[in-house]
């Protein structure tokens, strides 16, 4: 086991956005809003593009936290806010940081306040509760 500390900034995680990475992830989800694959009835209700759903953010969300914490890592708390949209030919930057760290007998249960912006400013931000084991 690492130690981890309050204070440990995660490794940022860089996501080029396309429409492609857009349409995938709302078909995954099964989410089938036109805005999320119809360019023109994206447009017909005010977007210039498609957009991604919350539902891709929060596996794209996921995938930062346990890229950092490893194999063993459990999510057990994930709490995000979505600010403005991320269209395709943006890229999506998450960056994050440790902000408690709680030694239980046999796990650390460890606590993340992170964010992901793209051109337009804060697209997601929150926290995230993990347990890795010691």
């Amino acid at each position: 086991m690492r130690a981890i500390r309050v204070g440990e900034v995660l490794p940022e995680l860089t996501i080029e956005v396309t429409a492609s990475v857009i349409v995938a992830g709302a078909i995954a989800t099964r989410d089938f809003m036109p805005v999320h694959h119809d360019r023109d009835y994206a447009n017909a209700q005010g977007a210039p593009d498609i957009f991604m759903n919350i539902l891709s953010d929060t596996g794209h969300t996921s995938r930062f936290l346990t890229d950092w914490a490893g194999p063993e890592a459990m999510i057990k708390r994930l709490a995000i806010r979505l600010g403005v949209p991320v269209f395709p030919g943006h890229t999506l930057t998450y960056t994050g940081e440790v902000t408690s760290v709680v030694e239980e007998a046999d796990e650390q249960v460890v606590e993340v306040a992170l964010r992901a912006v793209d051109e337009l400013g804060e697209h997601v931000s929150g926290t995230a509760v993990l347990t890795l084991p010691r």
